[in-house]
């Protein structure tokens, strides 16, 4: 037994020393003693490599072996050097700056610049090299790195000085604010086919967090028409070999090189409008095959671009087999400012280990992203031995300091003090943002409304409190669920009446439970068409009464459930007691003249009878919806599942019984609708719509309350969306038949008004919008919106109707927000 554990060690320490893995490093410069940033060394004839830091450093990992070793830099003229790797080397590498000759060739005065036909012969090559490759794996290394630049001392009254200091940045409040390392293995299939598995994960202060990093957020191809960069670029970019791109880009022949046999071709792109969304910089184009050999280019706040005044991509790419070339390196290089703040920072990406049209499962393809629990668990000596890029003196500062802020911020006495500083009562916060008792060791939060929020004033109650607060906390750390009890007592001045509803939200299984009931003062209009804090405003300053409103007093419950991807399902069941109110004031602040208050009833403005008798129902409503989609990303905490390209489809059915708990209602409804938001149109912009259609029968008993509502608008600000109507009154229109109702939507994402000069600079997306509704008694009403939306969300249009049976306005203009 003895002898054969001796043999067996030896056998082990045997192929242990032959599997070594020894350590290439050393630091790569220009001819003048300069760092090189993020070259590449990629082994010849493999695709293992990696990149040098932002100091020009590098490692990389290899077993015992002879190799040739490549060393690469746009700019540079490329260097080969054969090692025999025996032990740890240090081979320091000086990079000449590339000569490029520009070919014999005789150019007459008005003649085309030779970079024409280069980038002609590229464009014809762009659909095969876009789609040579149907499918691939490789494994993918990625740093974040963001640093605040410059931050005022105190920004709206925040103390800016003091959150520095908190997250380790110096005096100046200057700093690394992000860095994060992360290694994962990535799949593709064509045509969009991706799989992503987070294999090790590393965040600059915090042993709990997960990285941002996300190797399809790095995923660019230039051989595609169009780069849509989203949240970037409210326009797709072009690229500069698209099959239009002659239209849009101006080009210039420096020169040529050869490296390893291949004759490279250095042409410089400029936009020919410099506020078109278009790149500036070099691209370089290979002889005889013309695809991409490496690309570095930018792109500045002239094209509109959001959030950073210039990005910068480089792009480097290395033979895999005999004719395919993939991506070795890629980085973004980005700086902007905004408010006194100025931040600057990279991501870079290092591929290898690629495998071409390997045989992949097209079922794991269903799941986008992977991040299971204990990958950013790694110690120090993984990241060591893995790390492709190795850390600066800076970036390993950060890590250090910020893993004793890390340790203890999770402390549980750092915790309570942090709560007790920020649980602090105070006037002001109570008033204008409500108040939150926090115990965040143990995951519990009080949240009481602020006080003003919740005064309202309408024509029923007149000084209407309604003041409510919750509870949450988390019952499963695993899967990050919470119960939720939640509550509101409401008290009208005028009316005498107090009211008050309360329920709880808590998982059940996989599904959620909701239980709720209670006695409340609601619109009629079950879409909330208008907000009660806008309907104050109209009340008291302009003598407009726009929201009715009932007294409801109810017990219901719901659940929901996805079924499988993205198949999702609920159902609910109500009892409810509806009363009708008559208003009880008439008092406004000022009183325009041809201004007056309106009954409660929509239908009878001048005298308040009663729209429908006190009333009960029980209904039961079951709803499910389909996107088409099963795709969904994995975490520790749980499945997200991710919208589909395809519409959303819903279909829904309510039944009021009878006699049921007293009801008096007795109705069914069917309903479906489908919807989809921001479709790309390419250079155009994105199209947004949704339709619905329904139809009442065996209707036996109906009221008001129970009909189908729409969210109509009859003030100057607006809560924007897509099924939202711009000049539609409140009530009525609503229906107890059968309706349809479209809305279509069309975001030019600023293809307009970025060539108007002053306009340009505001970043105006231009909105057209088209809403149709269509019941018995109101029939083919239209709507024709247009106008312009910032990068907020906050827009302005201008309404007209298509209707002459509507008396009062059929144009407007609108305020709205469309977050």
């Amino acid at each position: 037994m003895k002898a054969s554990f001796l043999i067996a060690t030896f056998l082990f320490l045997t192929a242990s020393l032959f599997a070594q893995d020894y350590t290439l490093s050393g630091k790569i410069t220009d001819g003048a003693g300069n760092a090189v940033p993020f070259a590449t060394v990629y082994i010849r004839n493999t695709t293992k490599g990696t990149s040098a830091n932002n100091d020009g450093n590098y490692t990389l990992n290899l077993k015992a072996g002879r190799y040739d070793v490549r060393y690469q830099a746009i700019g540079f003229k490329q260097e080969s050097h054969t090692i025999d790797l025996k032990a740890n080397q240090n081979i320091n590498i000086s990079l000449k700056a590339e000569d490029y000759q520009l070919k014999e060739v005789s150019i007459s005065a008005g003649a085309e610049d030779p970079a024409y036909a280069v980038i002609r012969k590229a464009i014809k090559k762009r659909k095969t090299y876009l789609n040579e490759v149907n499918a691939y794996t490789c494994e993918i290394y990625i740093k974040g790195l963001q640093k605040l630049l410059a931050a005022p001392k105190k920004f709206l009254g925040v103390d800016v000085q003091k959150i520095a200091r908190e997250n380790g940045l110096d005096s100046n409040r200057r700093g690394i604010v992000y860095l994060s390392e992360s290694q994962s293995k990535y799949s593709f299939i064509r045509p969009d086919k991706v799989h992503e598995e987070i294999i090790s994960s590393k965040f600059s202060g915090s042993n709990r967090a997960f990285t941002f990093n996300r190797a399809s957020d790095m995923q660019v191809n230039f051989y595609e028409n169009l780069q849509i960069w989203e949240g970037l670029s409210n326009r797709p970019l072009i690229s500069p070999i698209a099959d239009n791109a002659l239209s849009y880009y101006k080009y210039k022949y420096v020169g040529f090189t050869t490296e390893n046999g291949e004759t490279i071709n250095k042409i410089q792109v400029t936009p020919r409008n410099a506020y078109d969304p278009c790149f500036s910089g070099y691209i370089y184009i290979m002889d005889d095959s013309w695809r991409i050999q490496s690309l570095g280019l930018y792109i500045t706040k002239k094209s509109n671009i959001n959030f950073v005044d210039t990005l910068k991509v480089n792009e480097q790419f290395f033979p895999v087999g005999d004719k395919v070339w993939m991506p070795s390196s890629l980085k973004f290089e980005f700086t902007g400012g905004l408010f006194g703040f100025k931040f600057g920072g990279y991501f870079i990406s290092v591929y290898k280990n690629y495998e071409i049209d390997p045989k992949l499962d097209k079922k794991q393809f269903a799941e986008v992203l992977r991040i299971t629990k204990g990958v950013n668990k790694k110690d120090s000596a993984y990241w060591e031995q893995e790390r492709p890029i190795p850390l600066t003196d800076e970036e390993k500062i950060d890590y250090q300091k910020k893993a004793i802020l890390a340790a203890k911020r999770e402390s549980k006495p750092y915790l309570d003090s942090l709560d007790k500083v920020n649980n602090k009562f105070s006037v002001g916060k109570f008033l204008l943002g409500g108040y939150r008792h926090r115990n965040r060791y143990d995951h519990e939060y009080y949240n009481f409304n602020s006080l003003l929020s919740s005064v309202t004033y309408n024509t029923v109650e007149g000084l209407a409190l309604g003041y409510g607060g919750s509870f949450t906390k988390q019952i499963d750390s695993i899967n990050n669920r919470y119960i939720n009890v939640y509550g509101k007592v409401r008290y009208g001045f005028s009316n005498k009446l107090f009211n008050a509803t309360g329920g709880i939200t808590m998982p059940v299984g996989s599904a959620t439970l909701n239980l709720s009931g209670g006695s409340d003062v609601i619109d009629m209009n079950n879409r909330e068409p208008i907000s009660a804090f806008m309907n104050t405003a109209y009340t008291l300053l302009n003598r407009q009464n726009f929201e009715k409103l009932y007294q409801k007093q109810y017990a219901s419950a719901s659940i929901s459930k996805r079924i499988y991807g993205g198949w999702q399902a609920s159902a609910s069941a109500e009892w409810a007691n509806r009363k009708y109110l008559s208003n009880t004031t008439d008092y406004s602040f000022f009183h325009p003249k041809g201004h007056e208050f309106t009954s409660n009833n929509p239908f009878s403005p001048g005298v308040d009878a009663p729209l429908f008798p006190e009333n009960q129902s029980f209904k039961v409503n079951v709803r499910t919806t389909y996107d088409f989609s099963n795709r969904y990303e994995t975490y520790p905490t749980g499945k997200r599942y991710i919208p589909s390209k395809y519409p959303t489809i819903g279909l829904s059915f309510t039944k009021a019984v009878k006699n049921v708990f007293g009801s008096d209602a007795d109705y069914n409804l069917i309903s479906a609708d489908i919807s989809k938001s921001e479709i790309p149109m390419g250079f155009y912009g994105k199209t947004s719509f949704y339709v619905a259609a329904g139809n009442f029968f065996n209707t036996k008993n109906i009221y008001y309350t129970d009909y189908r509502h729409f969210s109509g608008n009859q003030v100057l600000f607006y809560q924007g969306g897509i099924n939202k109507f711009l000049l539609l009154d409140f009530y009525q229109f609503s229906t107890g038949d059968k309706y349809l109702e479209g809305h279509l939507e069309h975001n030019f994402s600023g293809l307009i008004t970025n060539m108007i000069p002053v306009i340009r600079k505001l970043k105006l997306q231009e909105i057209i919008n088209v809403n149709y509704l269509s019941t018995p008694t109101l029939k083919n009403y239209t709507e024709l919106g247009l106008g312009f939306q910032t990068n907020i969300g906050l827009r302005v249009m201008y309404g007209t109707s298509f209707n002459n049976k509507i008396a009062g306005a059929n144009q407007a203009i609108r305020i709205g927000a469309s977050f």
